[in-house]
C-alpha cells in the first residue's frame, strides 16, 4: 500500500496557499482545506448548477459580505435559506444593525430594555419591528399574491434595490443577479410575522410552498450536474437533499448530486439530519454513489470566511454555459 505523507502547514499571507497546505494536513483542518478544492471544481465544472443551503444565525454573526460575495462571483446559482437569514439581511440593508454584546448577561434586563440577544450579538426589538411593518406594506400591495417564497423573495429584492438604492443586502444582489432565493420555511421568522400582519389587515398573501419544492427540483431535473453547499443544516439542507428524490419519481433519474460540502457542528450519531452523514445520503439517492463530497465538523463563521477567501484568492471564475441566467435583471 502507497501512503501519501502529511505535510506541515506552514504560516503564509495567502489564504488560498494556507487552505490548500491544510489539505495536505489532519483532522477538520484538512476537511477544510478539501472543501475549498472540492467548492474549486464544481465552480470550473461548466455543467454545474450549485445550490446552497443556509442556515443559523450567519447574517447577524457577521456572515452577510462573504454569502454576497460568493453570489456575486456566481459561486452560488441557487440558494435555499432560512427566513431569519434574509429577515435579518433586509434589516442591514434598510440601516437596522446588530450589535457586538456577550453571551453571559442578565437576559431579564435586556428584555427590559428592548434588546433581543443573539448568543453574543444583540438588537433591538422595536428596529426589528419596524422591518416588519416595511415588509407588511410591501405585501400589502401585492394583495392577491399567489406564488412561491422565490417568487416573493424576486419581488422583495427588486423593491430593496428600487426604495433603499444605497443599501446592500444578500437579498437585493440576488434579485439584481436573478438568483433565486427559496424560503421553505418562511413562515418560521420575521417574514412570516410581517405576512401575517398583511393577512390580518384583510389583505391576501399565499406563499405556495408546494410550489418552492416543484420550482427547486424543475432546477435540478434541469441541470446537466449539481452540486450542494451546506452552511449549518435544517431544512434548507433536506429541502435541497431531497429534490434528487422527488425527481427520480418523475423518471428524470439525475443520480443524485455529483458534488456535497457541508461545514456543521452537528454529529451523526444522535439521529440528527443536519448531522447525517453524506455516505448516508448515498442511500437513499441524494448523493451519487461517485460524488465528490466533504463534511467539515467546524463553525460555519469559522469555515465561511476563510474558504470565501480562499476561492477569491485563488482567482477561481465561473464557465458559462446555456443553462444558467448570466443577465442582471432591472428591478421593477
Amino acid at each position: 500500500m502507497y501512503l501519501n505523507p502529511t505535510e506541515p502547514a506552514k504560516p503564509n499571507n495567502r489564504v488560498d496557499t494556507l487552505l490548500k497546505q491544510m489539505s495536505r494536513t489532519g483532522f477538520q483542518g484538512r476537511k477544510l482545506g478539501e472543501s475549498v478544492a472540492v467548492w474549486s471544481q464544481m465552480i470550473q465544472d461548466p455543467g454545474v448548477t450549485i445550490l446552497a443551503g443556509l442556515s443559523g444565525a450567519m447574517i447577524p454573526a457577521g456572515m452577510q459580505e462573504c454569502l454576497i460575495s460568493l453570489i456575486e462571483n456566481r459561486y452560488i446559482d441557487i440558494l435555499v435559506s432560512t427566513g431569519a437569514n434574509i429577515f435579518h439581511d433586509i434589516c442591514e440593508h434598510v440601516g437596522i444593525r446588530h450589535y457586538l454584546g456577550h453571551h453571559v448577561v442578565d437576559d431579564e434586563e435586556l428584555f427590559r430594555q428592548g434588546i433581543d440577544r443573539i448568543y453574543d450579538v444583540f438588537a433591538y426589538e422595536e428596529e426589528f419591528r419596524s422591518v416588519d411593518a416595511k415588509i407588511a406594506a410591501f405585501a400589502e400591495d401585492l394583495d392577491g399574491f399567489l406564488g412561491s417564497s422565490a417568487d416573493f423573495m424576486r419581488l422583495l429584492g427588486a423593491w430593496l434595490v428600487q426604495n433603499y438604492p444605497s443599501g446592500r443586502s444578500l437579498t437585493a444582489t440576488a434579485a439584481r443577479l436573478n438568483i433565486p432565493i427559496f424560503i421553505p420555511a418562511l413562515c418560521d421568522s420575521s417574514i412570516g410575522i410581517a405576512l401575517v400582519m398583511a393577512r390580518r389587515g384583510g389583505h391576501r398573501i399565499m406563499i405556495d410552498q408546494l410550489a418552492d419544492a416543484d420550482q427547486l427540483t424543475r432546477h435540478v431535473e434541469d441541470a446537466q450536474r449539481t452540486g450542494v453547499i451546506y452552511i449549518g443544516g435544517g431544512v434548507p439542507k433536506n429541502f435541497i437533499q431531497q429534490t434528487q428524490v422527488i425527481a427520480s419519481i418523475h423518471d428524470h433519474g439525475c443520480g443524485g448530486h455529483d458534488y456535497a460540502i457541508q461545514y456543521t457542528t452537528d454529529t451523526p450519531h444522535y439521529g440528527g439530519l443536519s448531522g447525517c452523514t453524506f455516505e448516508e445520503a448515498v442511500s437513499w439517492g441524494k448523493e451519487s454513489s461517485t460524488c465528490r463530497k466533504v463534511q467539515c465538523f467546524c463553525d460555519a463563521t469559522i469555515a465561511l470566511p476563510l474558504v470565501t477567501s480562499a476561492l477569491l484568492a485563488g482567482g477561481i471564475r465561473r464557465p458559462v454555459y446555456a443553462g444558467r441566467q448570466e443577465d442582471e435583471v432591472q428591478a421593477s
